[in-house]
């Protein structure tokens, strides 16, 4: 596609032995996780062994010390070869920066090396039944009652949450304040009043431990507060533009693959006594995709850098995530129609490629979400009050 000047030759040899890793300890499990919907644990043990999780934690909290630019690669490799799971992004894209950024040492020192080691697995709990992107909406409590919380309500469409041994709730402590009265509490799974629903049966990303999470008076220490209260909503606002910055990543990665995948197809698929490559349709089609992708990349790379300076903000990590997955659903639509009945068929990679693209454009925020945000930035608002 083009030359990338992101990485190194460290981040070279870690892309290698990651794609090893895939190849051998996560591609051959692939039908049997998303049969289950469950990833073994040894997996993610081995995955954390072998440097693959957490890769920005620092050494002194027991992870590997990298740069983002480790993660995108873990992104970027999981996203075209690693199939429907397991979501290594996840834990330590989204949930480890929590922690990161807003634990006490006490808590970083307790979970990050378990994070990183693939020991300890946790979920993001924010969407429930009646809230979605409107996260000010959420109806989850939690009730100060003496040195503990008591946390009540239902989470719904939780990734990795059939598994996770530990939940970061996006819960109200103040009912009454909207957005100024959420904060984020972690709940280890073993509690009393904790339980998970039945395990959700999706569309794609089959192997992600997609569960419906309850909390029944569940009690937990005020210790377990991460951050500071009624602050959950900012908190949660500083780490969004990296997730979205990883949605992102995976949707320029999969629409550069799908495009090889179709390439390769249409010069061996004959139609009519032709290759279907000699086709113009097929020549344009192929031409136009491969230069929204290229002009996608070029940005995506561009925040990528940013992200690694400190310098992305929310407006251009909106940005990356619409183009991004948007691009993924277009690229990966027009590609199955080239490879006909076979891109429907599970076995073809497009398929998968099909199925876990569409989700891109709600998770995170949906497009609509990103597009309120980027306009915001254009136009005047209106006063408040």
């Amino acid at each position: 596609m083009i030359a990338r000047t992101l990485f190194n030759d460290e981040h070279d040899t870690f892309r290698a032995s990651l794609k090893r890793f895939i190849a051998t300890e996560l591609a051959p499990h692939r039908e049997e996780w998303e049969r289950t919907g469950i990833v073994s644990r040894e997996a993610w043990e081995r995955a954390g062994a072998a440097g693959f999780l957490c890769c920005t934690v620092p050494e002194a909290y027991g992870g590997p010390g990298g740069d983002f630019l480790y993660s995108a690669i873990v992104v970027e490799e999981m996203a075209i070869h690693g199939g429907g799971g397991p979501p290594f992004y996840l834990q330590s894209d989204m949930a480890a920066p929590y922690v990161m950024h807003f634990g006490t040492e006490a808590q970083k020192h307790e979970l990050l090396p378990r994070l990183a080691a693939g020991t300890l697995l946790t979920a993001i709990a924010m969407t429930e039944p009646s809230a979605g992107s409107d996260l000010q909406a959420i109806r989850t409590t939690a009730r100060r009652d003496g040195d503990d919380y008591v946390i009540n309500g239902q989470k719904t469409f939780i990734s990795n949450g059939q598994q996770a041994d530990l939940v970061i709730v996006a819960c109200k402590t103040d009912p009454t304040a909207g957005a100024k009265g959420i904060s984020l509490i972690l709940v280890e799974t073993d509690r009393p009043g904790f339980r998970r629903g039945r395990l959700l049966e999706k569309v794609g990303n089959k192997a992600h431990g997609t569960a419906e999470l309850f909390f029944d008076d569940v009690r937990v220490p005020a210790t377990n507060l991460l951050g500071v209260e009624n602050r959950g909503f900012i908190q949660l606002m500083g780490v969004l533009p990296q997730e979205r910055l990883v949605q992102a990543v995976r949707g320029v990665a999969v629409a550069e693959a799908a495009l090889q995948w179709t390439i390769d197809y249409v010069c061996e698929r004959r139609a009519f006594g032709k290759a279907i490559a000699d086709y113009q349709n097929t020549q344009f089609k192929i031409a136009e995709m491969h230069s929204e992708i290229l002009a996608q990349r070029v940005f995506v790379d561009h925040c990528i850098r940013l992200h690694t300076e400190g310098k992305l903000d929310a407006v251009d990590a909106a940005k990356a995530k619409l183009l991004g997955t948007e691009l993924q659903g277009r690229v990966v639509d027009t590609c199955v129609q080239f490879f006909g009945g076979y891109g429907y068929m599970w076995e073809y990679p497009i398929a998968r490629a099909y199925a876990d693209a569409r989700v891109t454009r709600i998770t995170g925020g949906a497009s609509e979400i990103m597009k309120q945000i980027i306009a915001r930035s254009l136009l005047p608002q209106p006063p408040r009050g």
